[in-house]
């Protein structure tokens, strides 16, 4: 069109001819076509770096998009194996002889205890009772560890759901076992609300565990004692409402609660099936990858539309330009060459640091 304008505007073939070649290659849509996909290359990246690997490709657009983070307690605002929570109270010889005995039980609170043990080698004649506790008689002195009726001694008047008690001749320790809060919970929770989300706790667990871990983190949004359909339940009511949930969660029982969120996050230590279902996958035993996901993919969203504004400027200006034959196919070479290194340099901003 721009060939046949200037050729019935009275200009020579070559003239028309050098006018409609560079109108074609300032037209190339090469920064629009990289306006999105550098960005996200780039996202990407930094996302690997911060220990985020990304299971679905759109996951970044629909990260910067949630108003609202859910997460499971177990295994995700906690440490998904239960560990000795007052090492610092105990006196360490006790503690070693306790968790060294443990090695011979195979009760959930003595293999927890058990990976305490500085020596991996169970004591000889350890015997264990079922139900009860294991016993065993080192150098003339009897150890027990177990139930306070097993060790006989006088129940406290804390919980012995998670209390595992160790008797060494007369010296008596009570050990806590719990699935404590991922060293970095408080921080990143602290962070999120600063962002401006809503912020709730969704759990199968009891109330009793679930209010401690609430209260420490400052979540004042919190249930208990949900199955996995009282949790789609909730997200389906937050949806209706026009709510974005990123869900983060690692049991096996979390893959539909992941499936029903707007986008969903796991930690590597989830069931297989959890994390075939997330949208992103997170490593270590840090809850920060979540905070930096959803960082990083508010920034990529942020540089995805400054792109397109550079691109669009960009075309807004140079072709009018090109049509009135202002340009020679080698300016128009280098001007679109421009606008896609424009395009690509303000995309690597998406890969800085984390904030």
């Amino acid at each position: 069109l721009t060939f046949i304008g200037w050729l019935v505007a009275g200009v020579s073939i070559h003239d028309a001819l050098i006018t409609a070649i560079a109108v074609l290659i300032i037209t190339c849509p090469c920064a629009l076509a990289l306006a999105i996909p550098a960005v996200q290359v780039v996202a990407s990246g930094a996302l690997f770096r911060s220990g985020v690997i990304l299971n679905a490709g759109d996951a970044i657009e629909r990260l910067a998009g949630i108003d609202t983070v859910v997460f499971d307690k177990t295994g995700t605002l906690t440490l998904p194996e239960p560990r000795v929570v007052n090492v610092t109270s105990l006196d360490s010889e006790l503690l070693q002889a306790a968790a060294r005995l443990a090695l011979s039980s195979r009760h959930p609170l003595a293999v927890a205890l058990s990976r305490e043990a500085i020596t991996r080698t169970p004591f000889d004649g350890a015997v264990e009772h079922p139900g009860q506790g294991v016993c065993a008689i080192v150098e003339a002195v009897e150890m027990r560890l177990g139930s306070p009726e097993f060790c006989n001694v006088v129940e406290t008047h804390k919980s012995i759901a998670s209390m595992i008690c160790f008797r060494h001749g007369n010296r008596t320790s009570l050990i806590e076992i719990a699935q404590s809060l991922r060293s970095d919970a408080v921080e990143v929770v602290q962070s999120l609300r600063e962002r401006g989300l809503d912020l709730c706790i969704l759990s199968g667990d009891r109330a009793e565990s679930v209010a401690p871990v609430a209260k420490a983190l400052g979540i004042e949004s919190w249930q208990a004692g949900l199955k996995p359909a009282d949790k789609i339940a909730r997200i389906e009511e937050w949806k209706a409402h026009g709510c974005r949930i990123a869900m983060v969660g690692d049991g096996l029982n979390d893959a539909p609660s992941l499936a029903a969120a707007y986008v969903s996050l796991s930690p590597i230590s989830a069931a297989d099936l959890t994390q075939a279902q997330a949208d992103a996958v997170f490593l270590g035993e840090k809850l920060r990858p979540v905070l930096d996901a959803i960082t990083i993919a508010s920034r990529a969203r942020s540089l995805m539309t400054e792109n397109l504004w550079l691109a669009v400027i960009y075309n807004a200006i140079a072709v009018p330009v090109a049509i009135a034959g202002a340009v020679t196919p080698l300016i128009a070479a280098l001007a679109m060459s421009g606008s896609s290194l424009l395009v690509t340099l303000n995309a690597l901003r998406a890969g800085g640091r984390r904030q």
